[in-house]
């Protein structure tokens, strides 16, 4: 694992100013919490993308069936899109995260229009590109969509297995747990479902999901020096991207 930690070093720095970043103190109104989510509900959707990319180029989706090339990626990929597209709601009903999370934004009030015109538009185009164009968002909102296409349509495995595990919340929903419990003391808040999809992610990425991502990309880099360095580049480019839209989001509160 000595490439995991030097690539994990690398991306200290950025991965510190993430995790600081002031959004979090300031999402102390009801308000506030719902213009984040009607912006960060995106990058909930696009992250299924990721992972789904992966299980495409990674195991056989075709028929007639073949086996895959490589079992432990394959393995290792079909463990985490099992949990991430069909866990289960608190009332043991099948749900994808990004369902859970579109549900406890539904009952906090926020507004779920704009992430629901743009499923029914990927739903007819079959298309993000065609799907993106369509839709009046924020530019750092696309711009955060467009680079995980960016990643996806390199068709590099090592570098889309690196954005997902490095470029996605982490430690975050911790921090969230916390943000939003307090608020349900002050606020008018229905927030159990929202809570629920949050300790949901710290414990499925904290005991299984994240360990499991680790060894795939020590899988699919193993001892190539430049498969490193481009999954190093992704990561860093991945947490910036980030933060622009936390900037965005921190910037607009009111």
């Amino acid at each position: 694992m000595e490439f995991i930690q030097k690539l994990e070093s690398d991306l200290s720095i950025t991965r510190s100013k993430l995790i600081s970043h002031p959004l979090y103190s300031s999402l102390n109104t009801k308000k506030r919490l719902l213009f984040f989510m009607e912006n960060h509900v995106f990058a909930v959707w696009d992250f299924m993308s990721l992972i789904k990319a992966l299980q495409i180029n990674l195991t056989c989706v075709d028929v007639p069936w073949t086996p895959n090339k490589n079992n432990l990626a394959g393995k290792l990929v079909n463990e985490i899109v099992l949990a991430e597209e069909s866990d289960v709601d608190p009332n043991g009903n099948p749900k994808s995260h990004f369902e859970l999370y579109l549900d406890s934004m539904q009952l906090v009030g926020a507004d779920t229009k704009r992430i629901i015109d743009f499923i029914s538009n990927i739903n007819h185009t079959k298309s993000y590109e065609k799907s993106i164009t369509k839709m009046n968002l924020p530019q750092p909102v696309k711009e955060f969509m467009d680079f995980t296409f960016e990643i996806i349509n390199s068709k590099k495995n090592h570098i889309i297995a690196s954005v997902f595990t490095f470029g996605r919340e982490d430690l975050i929903p911790d921090m969230f747990v916390e943000i939003v419990k307090k608020l349900t003391k002050s606020e008018d808040l229905n927030s159990d479902l929202l809570i629920y999809y949050l300790d949901r992610h710290i414990e499925l990425d904290g005991d299984e999901h994240g360990p499991m991502a680790l060894k795939m990309i020590d899988n699919l880099c193993g001892n190539d020096t430049k498969k490193w360095e481009e999954a190093t580049t992704a990561s860093l480019k991945a947490l910036e991207m980030r933060i622009k839209l936390w900037d965005y989001i921190y910037s607009n509160l009111n």
